[in-house]
This record gives structure tokens, sequence and C-alpha cells, in this order.
């Protein structure tokens, strides 16, 4: 059944007059990403009561007064304060297995949903003021509020979950039902969901479970660094790599094999997707999580950190017809994000766009996209000839591993298609030796190959904390700087503040190095020149290498000359 509209029932309530309404709605076209509720409170002429009224009417749900409401300490430990703070809910009562939270936004009902899942137990919705919402969440949670460091010492000190453990050692885990029950248990449960709750409110890219003789620790991979949380008692390392198999759809019973698996979340209305690895180690099973948030990930060419020269020349190039570009890097350097942002610039209705990758990390509208395979057949070269078959325009390979895969890639670029792809080289005209050492003939290399994007991945500054700094002396010999060439400049380091976990650094930005095909290059690969020889010619047509770039984004004031003698160290 469809829902009354808002305004026309704060008009039967007597809250509004058909004209504010209408006035309303006009405002509402020029900001159409807001709720009507919304722009009536910021018009004035609409206040907070009156509008939770309303909503509570629409939603057939009941109204409260936080402020008169005494939250029981049992009823509040249920939600942990990232989960508050995420949904911006306060949980009020618990009874017959049913949780009553309060939220202004009672119109996401997507959130009861994604909490139900998370704590499991059924929820149910009232509705209060945000003002009331913001006092309660300072008054429960900013004080003294449940941390991760807490909850842990609550978990060392549980004699029951201690007992429970024991208990199925003592039988050797093979009670499975005993197993599943102690990773469903609430402390398991809870600790799991702050941890990831956590990483994905820092935007980290990976979380790692490790059990070893004497501890289980747990670390956070954020902008490229691990970084070790408070570590659990070494006796739950067994429930929670558990709770972790059951929420990924993994055999619990198996523990001496590899597992790969997924765990699809919603988190504050968007999907994340968790890709987990589980590996039998000496001392239990140690669990990666990659964490996969689409509204982290900027798809946009604009964003990633290009220079206006080398935006220009990538954005002509993956637009011509056909041919080779190559996007290339160590692990983690932001290749795929790179590829993902130009098939986004390419992706209209009149062009055919299909991927094959290892696996398929963020879904596109408008793409087709396949997931690789191997133990099934499924490879990217046996991909690639059905992809010729489907009428492409633009392909995007995951990664050329094999002579078999480049030389399918090249015959696809020489029948007219445009096709893009990744490998594991250092910098852009060693990309040519890798190519020729796998066995592509260089008369094919020079009829394909448009151009090679080198990149690297380097954190930046912390704006909250950034204060001028001494440059050291043994990293600027690094840099082949001298005194005369820093005269004027300024250097940058970030002090450490809360905003940046007192790391000094919020963030990540890209370096670039755009190898453009030209004449005198495919002369120098047909005749077989070496790798400095290419890197020559290179720079000398307009090539700025990776260290340039650093830099310049040093000079800048965007990042440390740490960071980039750490990642340009081999240009």
């Amino acid at each position: 059944m469809a829902l009354r509209r808002i305004g026309q029932i704060l008009v039967d309530l007597g809250f509004l007059t058909d004209d504010r309404v209408k006035m309303v709605l006009e405002e509402q076209r020029q900001r159409p990403k807001e709720l009507f509720g919304q722009i009536a409170i910021s018009m004035a002429v609409l206040t907070d009561e009156h509008l939770v009224q309303g909503l509570g009417e629409q939603m057939g749900l009941q109204v409260i007064n936080l402020a008169e409401v005494m939250v029981p300490p049992k009823v509040l430990a249920m939600v942990t304060e990232p989960m508050a703070q995420l949904y911006r809910i306060v949980p009020v009562k618990f009874e017959d297995d049913t949780l009553t939270v309060a939220m202004c936004d009672p119109q996401k009902l997507s959130i009861i949903d994604e909490m139900r899942s998370f704590l499991g137990h059924n929820v149910r919705a009232v509705v209060a003021t945000e003002k009331d919402i913001t006092k309660a969440l300072t008054r429960y949670y900013a004080a003294g509020g449940e941390s991760v460091e807490t909850l842990i010492a609550d978990m060392e000190q549980d004699t029951d979950l201690a007992a429970a453990v024991a208990a199925l050692e003592k039988g050797g885990a093979t009670d499975l039902t005993s197993a599943e029950a102690l990773a469903d248990s609430a402390p398991v449960r809870k600790l799991l969901n702050m941890v990831l709750l956590m990483a994905i409110k820092d935007h980290a890219s990976d979380l790692h479970f490790e059990p070893f003789e004497n501890e289980f620790k747990i670390r956070v991979r954020a902008d490229g660094v691990l970084y070790e949380m408070v570590p659990p008692p070494r006796h739950l390392a067994f429930a929670i790599t558990t709770r972790i198999k059951v929420m990924a759809n993994l055999d619990i019973a198996e523990r001496r094999v590899p597992q790969d698996g997924r765990i699809r979340l919603t988190v504050g209305g968007h999907p994340v997707d968790l890709r987990v690895s589980v590996l039998p180690t000496m001392f239990g099973e140690s669990v990666v999580m990659r964490v996969l948030d689409r509204s982290v990930v900027m798809l946009d060419l604009g964003v990633v950190g290009m220079d206006t020269a080398t935006l220009v020349g990538f954005r002509e190039i993956i637009r011509r017809p056909n041919g080779i570009v190559l996007v290339t890097g160590p692990t983690g350097s932001g290749k795929t994000t790179t590829l993902y942002g130009a098939l986004n610039e390419l992706n209209t209705i009149d062009e055919k766009l299909i991927t094959t990758e290892d696996p398929v990390e963020y879904e596109i509208d408008g793409i087709v996209q396949i997931p690789i395979d191997a133990a099934i057949g499924n490879t990217f070269s046996q991909c690639l000839r059905s992809i010729l078959r489907q009428d492409p325009d633009k392909i995007l390979v995951g990664e050329i591993r094999d002579l078999e895969t480049a030389e399918i890639a090249v015959q696809a670029s020489l029948t007219g298609h445009m096709v893009f792809s990744t490998l594991h080289t250092n910098d852009a005209p060693s990309t040519i030796s890798r190519l020729r050492d796998m066995g592509v003939p260089p008369f094919l290399l020079t009829a394909t190959l448009e151009a090679v994007l080198a990149q690297r991945l380097i954190r930046k500054i912390c704006t909250g904390c950034r204060e001028q700094s001494v440059p050291n002396t043994d990293l600027l010999a690094q840099l082949d700087l001298s005194a005369e060439d820093i005269l004027d400049k300024k250097f940058y380091r970030g002090r450490g503040c809360p905003a940046c976990n007192n790391s000094g650094f919020k963030g990540r930005t890209g370096l670039y190095e755009f190898m453009l095909m030209n004449d005198q290059l495919r002369e120098l690969i047909n005749t077989g020149s070496s790798t400095e020889k290419l890197r020559d010619c290179a720079v000398q047509t307009g090539m700025r290498s990776l260290r340039s770039a650093g830099l310049e984004k040093i000079f800048a004031g965007i990042t440390t000359i740490e960071e980039v003698v750490r990642e340009t160290v081999i240009d």
C-alpha cells in the first residue's frame, strides 16, 4: 500500500497550509537530494516536533520523547557506539526477543533490516526528533561509551564464555552445534560487528584475523598501512573465525584446507562486499577480509590524482577505436580503480563494454562483467575468445598473465577493438620488456600498443594537523635534490590528530607515469632496445617519471618525502 504524502499529512494535522507545502515542494526541486521535512525545517515553516508527529502518522509508528526515557544499561549494550552513530538510532527497550529503537528517519526502512541481520533479533522502530536523537547519542555513548577495548576487557572476564570455549576444545571442536552456538553468542557477534563497522567507517581496505601460539591479532589496513587493534582473548580465536565462516556460508567443519567466500552487507544504505579468505595455519585459521565499499571508491578519473596533462592524454587515448592500453604497478596500487574510472567514462548507450575480472570487484550498470573461475576452465584466455563473439567495442581483461592471453588481446585489438588490461611491472618502459619476455613479437607490440600508464598510491598529509617541517637530508639525497633545488620550497608533515588516528595521513592519491607510444619508441621496440633506452626516449618525448610526479606532490604540500621515496625507490 502506497504511503500518504508527508505534506498532505502535515496539512491534515494543521501544521502546514497548502500554500506552504507548495513553497517547500518548489524549493525541493532545487534540492532534490533532501527530504521534504528537512527542507521545511530549514525554511522555518515547520518544527522538529511537528515533523516527527507527521512521520509517525505516515509510517504508523509510535512517537516518543527520548528525554523522558531511561535506557537500561543491558539494552544500551546491545547496540555498539559505531552502529548507533552510523545509523543515528538509540536502543530503547528489549522485550520478547524484539529490540525497540528510536530513529528520526523512519522512512529508511533498510536500516531495520540491516540491524536485524547484525543483531540477530527482531527490531521495531519508534520515532523521535533529530534533536533528541543527537542528545541521547551524546548522553549514552560519548562519555564512557563502549569501545573495542572495553568490549574485549569484558570478554576476558566472561567466565561463561570461557567455559563454553573450554568445553568445545575438550571435545576437539567437532561438535558443530556447540561451535555454531558459540559463534552466534552475543559477545562474539557484538565484537565482530563493531570491528566491521569501524573498518567500513574508517575506509579500511582489508581486515586481518591472525592466530598465533599465545595471541590472536586483529589488524586493519587503511590507506595502504596495517594498524593493529587491541587483541581479543586468544581462546576466542576459534569462535571469531567460525562466526566469520558462518556469515560467509563456508564449511565450519572443514579446518584443514583453504576456503574462499563472500559476505554481502548493507551498511548505512549502501552495499558493502566482504571477500573472505580462510587459510589453515599452525595455530588455527587465518582470515583476511577484503572490504569492497562502492560508496568509498570514486570511479571518476578526475579525482584520482592525475595531473592535467596526463588526464587529457589518457582520456584521449581510451576513446580510440582500437589498440591496447595497459595500466601497470604492484598489487594495491589502484590499477583496477583507474580502469573502472576509464570504463565509467566510456559507459554510454552506443558502446558495448565487456570485462573479464578475477574477481569482479565493483558492479557497474551498463557493463557486461564476467567473473574468472580457473577451477572450471573459465580462464582469461578462454573468456577472451568468447567475448570476441559478443560484438564488443571496448574490452577489459583483468590481467595479462601469460602469452596466450597476450596474443588474444593483440588479435582483438588488430580486429578493431580497444583492449584495456593490467600488468605487474615497476614502471611504464619496463612493460615492453615484460611483454617481450612473455613471447609477444615486437612487430605486434608496435602495431597494437597505444599507451602504458604506470601508477602508485601514496598517502596524503592530514589537512587537520598539517604543519611545516624540515626535510631529512638523507631522503633528499635519495631524491637527487641538492640544497639549491629546495631553496624556495616548503615541506610539510602531519603532526597526528584524532581525525587521522594520529598517523598524520588521511586518504591517498596517485602518482602517474604516462608513456604514449610514438614513432621513436616503436622504432626502438622493433630493434630490441633496452628498457633504459626506451625510458630515456620516453622522457625526451614528454613522459614524466613517477619520481617527478612525486616531487610535484611534495612541493604542493600534498604528501611527504618519506612517502615518495617509499613508493618510487626503484625509479
